[in-house]
């Protein structure tokens, strides 16, 4: 997939992603800076400062996707969604400010770094959060992104949104997200990209034992920690809702589908239903994203047609409230 070395891009960095053991290893985030709303970390929230560099297909860009839209900041931080197939990077027809396309007309994700630090050594991933204002990237791990979008930008936020990480479930929260990631977001990859039949084996069961946990936990509440969704439950959508399309059959996690959980089914629908998030939700670019841009798991790169889902299908989650 590909990496930069002391500002260089190199194609080959499968010693960097797989372990001995064949297992995939996904390596931390870089970038750890944080924005707060009085800039005491020295970014402060603004509008117009911050630019998000996405992609479709990621459920990591995906996710501060979502909570932007939710939080309604869409006027607030500028974004891109990467609408060109990978030649190195991400690639864009878009640029930003003075960053513009130039090879190609094309805009490579890992030219954004290079500008940040021309000796970058590391990945190059989304969502990237660009600061338009000192020409630098602030932060590129999810988490703490949503984090960020959910708490500091509340002067410009255009909806009035619950606390999507409120003080009183914390502990919970953190407790959840922490086997969801590890078993289901990271999961799937780990069975996707792993090498040997034994790294496959080491996870494909305990994603399930945590769907069937799930499962259970959505048969008595509507939503994982309270009346509304949480970071928790959006954290785990962006999974849910590529489940059937891309990792039954692509990663090889064909246990069972989320359509074979009745819970976890009408609790995917559910979120897919909240007003205005569809228009955030490309299935379509999911597909090709993963089908035709992954050739070391789907070397054609023949994008399927199929499954046919309806995601508008009535659910009975709000019976449960």
């Amino acid at each position: 997939m590909g990496m930069l070395i002391e500002g260089q891009w190199i194609d080959d960095d499968e010693k960097y992603r797989n372990s001995t053991s064949g297992t995939f290893v996904r390596p931390e985030s870089s970038w750890r800076d944080t924005i707060t709303a009085d800039g005491s970390s020295g970014f402060k929230a603004e509008p117009d400062r911050y630019h998000l560099f996405l992609a479709p297909s990621c459920p990591w860009a995906h996710r501060t996707q979502i909570i932007r839209r939710l939080k309604g900041l869409e006027k607030t931080i500028s974004a891109t969604l990467s609408d060109r197939p990978r030649i190195r990077s991400w690639a864009y027809t878009e640029g930003i400010d003075d960053i513009k396309p130039v090879e190609a007309g094309v805009l490579e994700l890992h030219e954004i770094y290079i500008k940040a630090d021309p000796n970058y050594t590391g990945r190059v991933t989304v969502p990237t959060l660009w600061d338009r204002k000192t020409q630098t990237i602030v932060n590129n791990e999810s988490a703490e992104i949503i984090r960020m979008l959910n708490s500091e930008f509340d002067e410009f936020a255009e909806n009035d949104l619950p606390d999507l990480y409120p003080v009183t479930f914390r502990a919970l929260i953190d407790e959840l997200n922490d086997r969801i990631y590890k078993t289901v977001n990271n999961g799937v990859y780990r069975c996707g990209f792993a090498k040997t039949q034994e790294a496959y084996n080491e996870h494909i069961g305990p994603m399930f034992e945590t769907f069937d946990h799930l499962e259970e936990l959505l048969s008595n509440q509507r939503y994982l920690i309270t009346s509304y969704p949480t970071e928790a439950d959006w954290r785990l959508f962006v999974t849910l809702i590529r489940f059937d399309f891309v990792y039954f059959s692509h990663f090889k996690c064909n246990i069972r589908r989320i359509q074979d959980y009745p819970n976890l089914w009408n609790y995917t629908l559910d979120l897919y239903q909240t007003p205005g998030l569809r228009q955030v939700i490309d299935i379509d670019g999911i597909k090709r994203g993963y089908y035709g841009g992954q050739s070391n798991v789907n070397p054609s790169g023949v994008v399927p047609t199929g499954p046919i889902i309806d995601l508008t299908a009535p659910h009975n989650r709000e019976l449960l409230l």
